[in-house]
């Protein structure tokens, strides 16, 4: 089976509710898609997330990345040696991990196809279905306390608190919302490179002595700062993980060998997708260090092929696959199942994409 053909799309989806963090604002998913056809008559379907603050990658950039680069080097390419493809794909062009995403999302889609099996089973198969938190942007205290209950409402049994803008704050705003969800909930929180080393060692001990339920701590510091991250991971009790600091492998294995942080947060747009996360799963089992697998603002396209990763690895504890959650519509058909906190995989082969509504395509066809 041959590549014949891509084709990029643009896809637009209105939130719930703006989505806030120490990072930025947004208020609609605007993704690109890629689709790759075969010769077989087969159709892989991929999403690529233009998150600028955090993986530098544009609209703009991403297209020109899919269309002027890897489209050329991989049509007429063969699915049945995945391998060589994937190595094209990383020596044609050097990062832009958010266009190779989406890429190697259409590309797995294929070879599930092709073999007739989901691709969590054929990544490893280690579970069925899973339960994602649901995310708290960051707002003033009574708003997040207010976002707080309808997510319990909802069904969500734990909840990602953004924070990071100003430590005091902060520690009202994780107060406000304790005393509205009651103490059953778990928390997660996300400073996304919110505060310095010392701000942050400071603030979780003040948390410590406040008695909140904490599940771990997402990126307390500045992406760069390894030594940072070390220095809280030191310093506090809580479990901190890397995000932000974590895009590939050799970030993976950096952190693992300076024993920086306990957890390691694994995102398709920041590694460049399934076939790079699946070396950072290695090397975690390796480290005995657990994993999460999270998305950035995405719709179900891209998530449900997140999903089949967290679905796969055993080293996989904690699921962030809230993007689905947070659309206000959802036009993806097929696919994983997204109801509310609970994900349950299809078991239509590859990753069981049908349709997709609302694609405004690039290309005159």
């Amino acid at each position: 089976m041959k590549i014949t053909k891509f084709r990029i799309a643009e896809l637009q989806v209105p939130l719930k509710k703006p989505f806030k963090t120490a990072l930025r604002s947004v208020e609609y998913i605007n993704d690109v898609v890629v689709e790759i056809h075969t010769d077989e008559g087969l159709i892989g379907y991929g999403e690529a997330a233009p998150t600028v603050v955090i993986t530098g990658d544009s609209k703009g950039g991403i297209i020109a990345a899919i269309r002027d680069h890897i489209a050329s080097a991989l049509i007429g390419q063969s699915l049945d040696a995945p391998e060589k493809i994937f190595e094209q794909m990383d020596a044609v062009i050097l990062k832009n991990t958010s266009a190779k995403a989406a890429v190697d999302i259409a590309l797995y889609d294929l070879i599930g196809q092709a073999l007739g099996v989901p691709v969590y089973r054929l990544l490893g198969g280690y579970r069925e279905s899973l339960e994602t938190d649901l995310t708290i942007s960051l707002n003033q205290p009574a708003e997040m306390a207010a976002d707080g209950v309808e997510a319990v409402e909802r069904g969500f049994q734990t909840l990602k608190v953004k924070l990071g803008k100003d430590p005091e704050l902060d520690l009202r705003r994780l107060s406000t919302i304790t005393d509205a969800v009651g103490d059953t909930i778990k928390f997660r929180l996300d400073a996304n490179q919110g505060w310095t080393p010392k701000e942050a060692v400071r603030i979780l001990r003040k948390i410590e002595d406040q008695g909140f339920s904490i599940e771990f701590v997402e990126q307390p510091v500045a992406a760069h700062d390894y030594d940072g991250l070390k220095y809280v991971t030191d310093n506090t009790p809580f479990s901190i993980m890397a995000d932000e600091s974590l895009f590939s492998p050799a970030d993976a294995l950096k952190l693992l060998q300076m024993r920086a942080v306990d957890l390691l947060n694994i995102k398709l747009m920041k590694c460049g997708g399934i076939h790079q996360a699946l070396k950072i799963c290695t090397l975690a089992e390796i480290y005995g260090v657990e994993c999460m697998v999270g998305c950035m603002l995405e719709t179900k396209l891209s998530v449900n092929a997140a999903a089949h990763l967290a679905a796969a690895k055993s080293i996989v504890r904690y699921v962030d696959l809230d993007g689905p959650g947070l659309c206000l519509t959802d036009p993806v058909s097929g696919g994983a199942d997204f109801a509310e906190a609970q994900i349950t995989l299809s078991q239509t082969p590859g990753l069981g994409i049908k349709q997709i509504e609302s694609l405004h395509y690039l290309d005159q066809q």
